[in-house]
């Protein structure tokens, strides 16, 4: 009787630890990025809170020297920020309004003020501009940044390099008096291959899912099995 307890005893214990295991291979999802957590004010020397961790540091650098360059020239400020998932009924527009609200929060302070908020989960972009930005960028110029010039290379390659280098071109030219010049082209391209997974794929990923199973089966076989042998080889 004694025996058989320690065996089921050890049995439980097995179980136990490989659903441990299993539960802590499953990422917790990231907390949600909420207004507050944001700073206070922005940062005078920086132009990119890149919170998201998607704009490598080279290129940070270098976003930063073009912004500086384009507010030192024209006295329009643009600043950049990337967020890693949204509170719940939030957008990546909404966010935007709101950061811009706390940043600059008289109309004279945001006069010359942009701040475009993108959220790295949904690829969705927010843009807020001050009143006298909005006279140099419309609406209508401000959603095809967005939702065109910014969107391509992350629909493309999820790029976020690149959309946000693309981005600074165009608000550059913009806001010095240049011609726009516009959204970038998209090939259209039809996916004959589809995205869904092949035959072979999906029976690839069965069949490890398969050893997978098995082994864990056979480790919380063995493992009691081996533990009340060993207790009898001691003399139980």
């Amino acid at each position: 009787m004694r025996l058989s307890s320690i065996f089921h005893r050890c049995r439980w214990i097995v179980m136990v630890a490989i659903a441990l295991a299993i539960n802590l291979s499953i990422s917790a999802p990231a907390s949600a990025t909420g207004i507050y957590d944001m700073p206070i004010s922005p940062n005078a020397d920086n132009w990119v809170l890149d919170d998201a961790k998607q704009i490598t540091r080279l290129n940070e650098s270098n976003l930063n020297k073009d912004l500086k360059k384009l507010a030192t020239e024209t006295g329009q400020e643009v600043r950049y920020v990337t967020i890693h998932r949204l509170d719940y009924g939030e957008t990546a527009q909404s966010f935007a309004e709101q950061i811009f609200a706390r940043w600059f929060p008289s109309p004279e302070a945001g006069a010359n003020q942009t701040v475009i908020v993108l959220d790295d989960v949904t690829n969705t972009i927010g843009i807020k501009s001050g009143e006298e930005t909005a006279a140099l960028l419309p609406e209508e110029i401000s959603e095809s940044i967005t939702k065109e010039t910014m969107k391509a290379p992350l629909i493309k390659s999820n790029s976020y390099n690149r959309a946000f280098g693309d981005a600074t071109v165009r608000l550059a030219a913009i806001l010095t008096g240049d011609p726009d010049p516009g959204p970038p082209v998209i090939e259209e391209t039809i996916n004959v291959e589809g995205t869904f997974a092949t035959a072979e794929e999906t029976e690839e990923n069965r069949t490890s899912s398969t050893w997978i199973v098995v082994v864990l089966l056979i480790l919380a076989t063995v493992i009691p099995m081996a533990t009340y042998y060993w207790y009898q080889s001691m003399g139980g």
